[in-house]
């Protein structure tokens, strides 16, 4: 059973932070990748940030890197986005993924998907 399931979502306002988790249970993953991506009202999916999970190395969406954070914890299966400074255009579901490999920014090279959690970031 390959299961991804994301949460800590919610509501806050500008400038605000929250931590979003990814509790990943895939049997095996050391040699996967798992990301962010989220999806506004209206808009298409876009990429986040992403994470190696053999190596820890990250990537992130260039509006994102320095506000946002991706990291991982073995011990736990769990993979975590810190967010800070949020502001409403922030405001999206989001998704964790993984995919086989190293990250990629490519929604659909991404394999399983999280339910998604809703972020509503208030002015």
């Amino acid at each position: 059973q390959v299961r991804l399931e994301d949460s800590g979502g919610g509501l806050v306002q500008s400038g605000g932070s929250l931590r979003l988790s990814c509790e990943v249970s895939l049997g095996t993953f050391n040699n996967r990748a798992l990301a962010w991506f989220r999806q506004a009202r209206g808009q298409e999916r876009e990429f986040v940030a992403a994470i190696n999970w053999r190596d820890g190395k990250t990537l992130y969406a260039d509006s994102e890197k320095g506000r946002f954070t991706i990291s991982r914890d073995n011990g736990k299966s769990t993979v975590y986005l810190v967010m800070h400074r949020l502001q409403p255009e922030d405001t999206a579901v989001y998704y964790c993924a993984s995919r086989p490999g190293w990250w990629s920014k490519v929604a659909s090279l991404y394999d399983f998907w999280g339910q998604g959690t809703q972020v509503t970031v208030s002015s």
